[in-house]
């Protein structure tokens, strides 16, 4: 299999365009998960009150994080979306949660979620109603950052709908300054950019200034058309995006829907393997009471979450494509390297692919280890940049390995590569 350039781009990966948020948050992608894509907004708790959204759904949520191993793999924030608040502010104009549902209130729910050692997310809306109608936060910055640092709230989720798009960035930075003159630390997760984009280009330096994670793109669904038109999305505008995130901003492609209905297991590889590659949040949306083995393994897997989390905190980014595969490549700690392999068709059996057409494999150097993850584990142990590696990888799935060089030479030419200013080529795979 050989390999063409065909245009070479100079992106300088030593910092992030701008400065983070300021609040010493995400400092590595946010973990947890949140209600919206599985549970929706279901609030008939008389014919269906295991799974409307209610009080109960947090603590069994946060009940299994803790017994099933979620909170120790590093899950860690339960998130509340859209549909909890009652639909009429109190008589001091303070947002207040639906009283049949969340009987005990917020601030009772929060101290449940950190009795488990855990964290409470909220969500909110710049406009002036929610997207499915409730009380938006417009004209109530302040008082909503209070009540939420008042109910101990750990993370916000800050939605775009019902608002002017011409004050769409005042707004998300008031709420921002709102958050820090609370004294409390509150993640700030927005979806500026998302709202922004189909009128113009966002400006990624403020959104990095005001936000820890941002929204780029359109809600995933079940499905894996919908994953495919995420990563489609995130390729096409990586140059704009992936110099933005680092630690304390990430650029957030959406919820986890690994453990539901519409993906095989080989697309929950995908999923996940690239959701590490892009250094995203990880919030998962599915029902932790009730999720298949394989799964669960799946979403716990150590070596993908060492990989999401890794302390450089650099966004990986596609580097090549052609004869239906893709190419992803991360730059980790350590001087290693990620690097996932797409099999992009959806008919046939596995197809094998040659690491060395990676763009990434001139990092192995005179000699490096090699790990394979996905789809299986397996040490492939030390190999050389002339080694020929065919990895399998079955439609719609992903492989997904670490490449570590040994060569103390080369460590140092990597280690100016990838904190420098990065050459990156667009290969074709012939």
């Amino acid at each position: 299999m050989s390999r063409a350039a065909c245009l070479l781009v100079i992106i300088s990966l030593m910092s992030p365009a701008a400065e983070a948020l300021d609040n010493g948050l995400a400092l590595k992608p946010t973990m947890g998960w949140l209600h919206w894509e599985r549970f929706m907004c279901n609030i008939d708790c008389d014919t269906d009150p295991n799974n409307c959204i209610s009080e109960r759904l947090y603590m069994q949520m946060a009940d299994v994080m803790v017994k099933e191993g979620w909170k120790e793999a590093g899950y860690e924030y339960v998130c509340i979306d859209d549909c909890w608040p009652s639909h009429q502010r109190d008589a001091q104009g303070r947002l207040q949660a639906d009283p049949k549902r969340f009987p005990g209130g917020i601030k009772k729910l929060a101290d449940y979620i950190h009795s488990k050692g855990l964290k409470l997310g909220i969500y909110a809306d710049v406009g002036d109603k929610t997207c499915a109608g409730y009380p938006g936060s417009l004209g109530y910055y302040e008082k909503d950052a209070q009540t939420f640092a008042d109910w101990d709230v750990d993370l916000l989720k800050f939605d775009g709908c019902f608002m002017n798009r011409a004050l769409l960035g005042e707004g998300y930075i008031n709420m921002s300054k709102a958050l820090n003159n609370t004294g409390r630390p509150i993640l700030y997760s927005c979806e500026w950019p998302l709202y922004e984009w189909p009128l113009k280009q966002p400006n990624y330096t403020a959104i990095r200034e005001t936000c820890n994670h941002w929204r780029n793109f359109d809600d995933v669904f079940d499905s894996w058309s919908s994953i495919k038109s995420i990563l489609d999305w995130t390729a096409a505008h990586q140059d704009i995006i992936v110099p933005a995130a680092g630690p304390g901003g990430w650029n957030d492609p959406d919820m986890l829907v690994i453990g539901n209905f519409g993906l095989s297991h080989d697309q929950q590889e995908s999923q996940m393997a690239l959701w590490a590659i892009m250094a995203s949040p990880l919030l998962m949306s599915n029902d932790l009471r009730d999720i298949c083995p394989r799964s669960k393994e799946l979403l716990q897997n150590k070596r993908i979450i060492d990989i999401s989390q890794d302390s450089m905190g650099k966004q990986g980014y596609r580097t090549a494509k052609g004869n239906d595969f893709e190419v992803w490549e991360r730059p980790l700690s350590k001087n290693r390297l990620a690097i996932a392999v797409l099999n992009k068709l959806e008919t046939g059996g596995p197809r094998g692919f040659n690491i060395g057409a990676a763009p990434g494999w001139k990092i192995c150097g005179s000699q490096c280890n090699v790990t394979q993850i996905l789809p299986q584990y397996k040490e492939m142990g030390v190999q050389t940049q002339q080694s020929k590696i065919i990895v399998s990888v079955n439609p719609s799935g992903t492989a997904l390995l670490t490449v570590t060089p040994i060569s103390s030479d080369f460590r140092r030419l990597h280690k100016l590569n990838w904190q420098g200013t990065f050459v990156r080529r667009k290969h074709t795979i012939l």
